[in-house]
């Protein structure tokens, strides 16, 4: 059992024990989004140490709630448990409370560019774009020159790939934003066709992806939760 322990025999007082340590229950978020291989949660949980990540993870085996298993690749993965599912809810709820009652304001004194291009690269709607290999290039106009560029590749065959370096293809959308504005974005706080009117956003490239991009964006999974959020239609 973790310090600190409230020494109740409540229930509440059990869970929060497991539940409320540091950096817990945005890792169960990430298992929840589907990763499972430690990168991968790394990269959903980027200010996480590797040291943290691994005591957490033992503690929720420890816990029953995840299951470390070797994939039929070999690969070691962190899958949750029925009961590491049940717990799905309960971090909706939490996403969905802090979305409607935290100031978008007070949300977006946090950016973060690696969370931000991995959530984006999950949450992509490939339905709208072409079948074929899409390139789609992100410039953060206020990031230093090692933060600044970000691709995602579309592949019918393979999926979404997120790159921080470029990944040598022809790029067929430039898209040129502050991360204040694309997080916005994401978050349902601000739409497409309102940064490109505001001039905080650029797109450069195939006309049809420039004009299609408020639907392939997808959103955050909370963004329909935001006061005042209407689906956004497309950018033009």
């Amino acid at each position: 059992m973790a310090q600190g322990t409230y020494r109740q025999f409540c229930p509440v007082a059990m869970a929060a024990e497991l539940l409320c340590t540091r950096w817990t229950i945005v890792l169960l978020r990430e298992l929840i989004a589907g990763s499972t291989r430690f990168n991968d949660l790394r990269r959903g949980v980027p200010r996480m140490s590797p040291a943290l990540l691994s005591q957490r993870l033992k503690e929720l085996q420890a816990a029953g709630v995840v299951a470390k298993v070797t994939s039929a690749s070999g690969a070691v993965e962190y899958r949750l448990t029925e009961a590491g599912k049940e717990l799905q809810p309960i971090v909706d709820a939490f996403g969905i409370w802090g979305q409607r009652r935290i100031k978008a304001e007070v949300s977006l004194e946090h950016l973060d560019v690696q969370l931000l291009m991995w959530d984006m690269h999950r949450g992509l709607n490939t339905t709208p774009m072409p079948g074929r290999r899409v390139v789609i290039q992100f410039i953060f106009t206020d990031l230093p020159t090692s933060q600044r560029n970000a691709w995602l590749i579309v592949d019918p065959d393979t999926g979404v790939d997120l790159c921080a370096s470029d990944p040598g293809f022809d790029v067929d959308l430039y898209v040129s934003v502050d991360l204040r504005t694309m997080t916005a974005i994401w978050m349902g706080y601000e739409t497409v066709r309102a940064a490109l009117s505001g001039q905080k956003m650029t797109l450069i490239g195939d006309n049809d992806l420039a004009r299609d991009m408020q639907t392939w964006l997808g959103l955050s999974p909370f963004a329909p939760y935001a006061p005042g959020f209407s689906a956004p239609s497309a950018a033009a």
